[in-house]
């Protein structure tokens, strides 16, 4: 079948989050967060080495909706059910959908870290993933300096499959390290019965 002839629901929610594809129009909350966090995410991410303007911020969100809507890459907006407030963001990335293999990211808005939205919400969307989308495979990848990153995927049962070495250059321009966590069908469902 065709990627794009895939047909799932678009959102879902979990206990204290609604997650969602991006919408247009979104740019301007997601513009607010990345601003508040700017000095976590230079850290981590590439994306986030210069500030970008409101525009370029909407673009891309424009641009993360028509991929949703391709099925290329899966873009999730968090936001709290009780507030409203956007959390950051999620989904699946890297998809391989003959093998349905997927992989996720993830960042969260600075003044909200630490409670746990992160954790909820990569869970939610591994439950989606493994549920809806059938997946065989969700990998979460990442610097092996990340041990808040890497603290999510152990929390959630992910198991470390390896460490590759001087793998890429990070974004201080070192190679870095990236640690390879994954979770199967065969673990999930094992997982689901405990």
């Amino acid at each position: 079948m065709l990627p794009i002839l895939e047909n799932f629901p678009h959102s879902f929610e979990t206990e204290r989050l609604f997650i969602r594809l991006p919408l247009p129009g979104d740019g301007q909350v997601v513009y607010e967060a990345v601003m508040e966090s700017m000095d976590e995410l230079k850290v981590w991410m590439p994306w986030a080495q210069s500030c970008p303007s409101k525009e370029e911020t909407e673009a891309n969100v424009r641009k993360a909706h028509a991929q949703f809507l391709e099925r290329t890459d899966l873009r999730f907006h968090l936001f709290e059910k009780e507030t409203k407030k956007f959390i950051g963001s999620s989904g699946l990335h890297r998809i391989d959908w003959a093998a349905r293999k997927f992989e996720i990211g993830y960042w969260c808005r600075s003044p909200l870290s630490g409670k746990g939205y992160i954790t909820e919400s990569v869970r939610g969307i591994s439950v989606f993933a493994f549920q809806i989308l059938k997946a065989n495979r969700i990998e979460i990848n990442c610097d092996e300096r990340n041990v808040r990153s890497r603290k999510v995927a152990e929390r959630l049962g992910f198991q470390l499959e390896g460490t590759l070495r001087n793998y890429q250059l990070g974004v201080d321009g070192q190679l870095e390290n990236v640690c390879v966590y994954a979770l199967t069908d065969a673990d999930f469902k094992e997982l689901r019965e405990k």
